[in-house]
This record gives structure tokens, C-alpha cells and sequence, in this order.
């Protein structure tokens, strides 16, 4: 939710926000992981302030944020969230504008209740 909610909160009014789930397989066919995108057409992140937006407390613009109410603790704890699930998490800078996050979360077999 809350990759949802910044790419809806830094996204002009009228933009588009693109969601996106793969299911990446072996090369048995079986589904190994899968992958979700959330691609917004904001200002986009800096490459070099890619890794710092996942530290806690680390806002990119800082009045910018004072003004949304945020603290910069949403993507470390959707970070620690998809990390303890076994999955990673990252950003990328989507062209012209806008930045792309992606989640991979491995696929789980063989649950029983």
C-alpha cells in the first residue's frame, strides 16, 4: 500500500500509474517468484538517492514531505516487510519522469494447514 500511496501522493494530477505482476517460472515451469511494479509519473528519484529512500527517516525533499505528514519510515518498513518475507525490493528512475519500484517475492510451494 504504501508504494501505491507515493506514487499516487507525488504524481501530477491527471498522470497515470502503472501496476504490473509477473510470475517468473524455472526452468522446470514451476513459478519461482513473482514480480509487482508500481511505475508513477512523478519527479522520480535521483540515481543517487535510489538507495537512501529504503534508510529510515531519509526524505528526498524534506519540505516536501513536512508538507505530506511524512516521517521517511514507509519504504524501510515495506522494505523490512518484503525482506522478511524473502523478497527484495528496489527503484529505478523511469524515463522521461517518474520513478518504477519493484517487489519480487519468491513463490511458495508445498503449504500445508
Amino acid at each position: 500500500m504504501n508504494l501505491l500511496d507515493n506514487a499516487v501522493k507525488y504524481s501530477p494530477a491527471g498522470s497515470s500509474i502503472r501496476v504490473s505482476l509477473h510470475i517468473v517460472g524455472s526452468d522446470t515451469g514451476l513459478a519461482q517468484f513473482v514480480e509487482l511494479a508500481i511505475q508513477d509519473e512523478g519527479p522520480g528519484i535521483p540515481e543517487g538517492a535510489q538507495q537512501l529512500v529504503f534508510d529510515r527517516f531519509y526524505r528526498l525533499d524534506e519540505a516536501r514531505s513536512r508538507d505530506s505528514g511524512g516521517f521517511g519510515l514507509g519504504l524501510p518498513i515495506a522494505k523490512w516487510a518484503v525482506e522478511a518475507h524473502g523478497g527484495t525490493i528496489n527503484v529505478k528512475t523511469s524515463f522521461p519522469t517518474g520513478a518504477i519500484f519493484c517487489v519480487k517475492l519468491p513463490v511458495v510451494t508445498g503449504i500445508r494447514d
